[in-house]
């Protein structure tokens, strides 16, 4: 996987792209439309999701240890084979959302109902 500095992409428009065997450790996404776009083999450790349209992307081998989301787009996303230690994701649409198979809305009303017992 290369080395790549950091990147930091503020209102950019980038549906539909892939991104294969790169290093975006620490990167920013402010804004930026990435709805249906594919992620395989990326570390994306530590990296900041504000305001992004993540719709119907694809997230394979991928490491998000560390990284924020915040008030966005996750409707139909795929996570499979993924690091998502410490991952934070505040005010977030979630439907159709899954990681390995499982949707993430039965993954909450599973947890919920366990917490009630």
């Amino acid at each position: 996987m290369p080395n790549t500095e950091p990147l930091r992409h503020i209102g950019a428009d980038l549906r539909s792209s892939e991104f294969s065997d790169v290093n975006l450790g620490q990167s920013t996404f402010n804004d930026v439309n990435l709805s249906g776009a594919s992620f395989e083999n990326v570390n994306l450790r530590s990296a900041s999701f504000p305001g992004v349209n993540l719709s119907q992307s694809t997230f394979n081998d991928v490491k998000l240890s560390g990284s924020t989301f915040e008030n966005v787009d996750l409707s139909e996303v795929r996570i499979s084979n993924a690091n998502l230690s410490n991952l934070s994701i505040d005010d977030a649409i979630l439907a159709g959302m899954s990681i390995d198979g499982v949707l993430v809305t039965d993954l909450f009303r599973a947890f919920r109902s366990q917490k009630s017992l």
